[in-house]
C-alpha cells in the first residue's frame, strides 16, 4: 500500500500566552485546549521563596518550568498552537525560543500585580509581535476599565486590552479571537506598508 500526499497542506498558527508570576497562563490554555495540554509544572519550594514572590497568589503551589501547551482546531488543516510561557525572570531565556514564527500573543495581566507584565509587554514591543492584554478577573480584585489599564501600561493606542475570565473556556476564546484580529490588522498593515515603499 502506498502512501498519498494530502491534497491540502495542514496550516498551524502559533500563540504564545505570557505574564507575569501566577497570572493564570496554564490555566487559559487549559481551559481552551481541546487536547489534553502538555504542563511542566513543579511544586514550589521553600528554596524559591526568595525569588518567588507570591503576594497576592498565595494559595499558588505549582510553577511552569519551560512552557504548556494546548491545541485548538479550527477546521480540518488549520490548527491553533498555544504555547504558554513560564512567568519567572529566571525562565525568561526560554521566550525567544517559544517566540519564534509566533502569529503574536496574549499578556495575561492581573491588576493587583500589574507591573508583573512589563516584562511581557516590553518583550512583544520591542521585537514586534502583536499582541493584546488580557485582564484575568480574580475573585476578590479591584475592577478597572480596558482604557485605565491601556493607560496604566503606557500602551500603544492599536493595542486592544480585553477582561477575561482565565477559567472559562468561552472567555479565553474571545481573547483568541481578538488577538487574531488585531494580529491579522498589523500584519495587513505591515504588508501595505512595505508595497509602498
Amino acid at each position: 500500500m502506498g502512501f498519498a500526499p494530502s491534497d491540502s497542506t495542514d496550516l498551524a498558527l502559533k500563540i504564545l500566552v505570557a505574564g507575569g508570576f501566577g497570572v493564570g497562563k496554564t490555566t487559559l490554555v487549559g481551559a481552551v485546549s481541546e487536547i489534553k495540554p502538555l504542563r511542566t509544572e513543579e511544586q514550589l519550594t521553600a528554596a524559591g521563596t526568595d525569588v518567588d514572590d507570591l503576594g497576592g497568589v498565595e494559595r499558588k503551589t505549582t510553577t511552569t518550568v519551560a512552557m504548556d501547551f494546548g491545541r485548538i482546531t479550527i477546521r480540518e488543516g488549520l490548527s491553533v498552537y498555544l504555547f504558554g510561557t513560564p512567568g519567572q525572570d529566571r525562565f525568561w531565556f526560554l521566550w525567544d525560543e517559544l517566540a519564534q514564527g509566533a502569529l503574536g500573543a496574549v499578556v495575561l495581566a492581573d491588576t493587583r500585580r500589574l507591573t508583573d507584565c512589563f516584562p511581557a509587554v516590553d518583550f512583544f514591543e520591542h521585537r514586534g509581535i502583536p499582541f493584546v492584554v488580557a485582564v484575568n478577573r480574580f475573585e476578590g480584585s479591584r475592577s478597572f476599565q480596558p482604557a485605565d489599564v491601556s493607560r496604566a501600561l503606557d500602551l500603544d493606542t492599536a493595542t486592544p486590552v480585553v477582561l477575561c475570565d482565565a477559567r472559562e473556556r468561552a472567555s479565553g476564546k474571545d481573547v483568541l479571537i481578538s488577538l487574531v484580529e488585531h494580529a491579522g490588522k498589523v500584519h495587513a498593515a505591515r504588508v501595505l506598508a512595505q508595497t509602498r515603499s
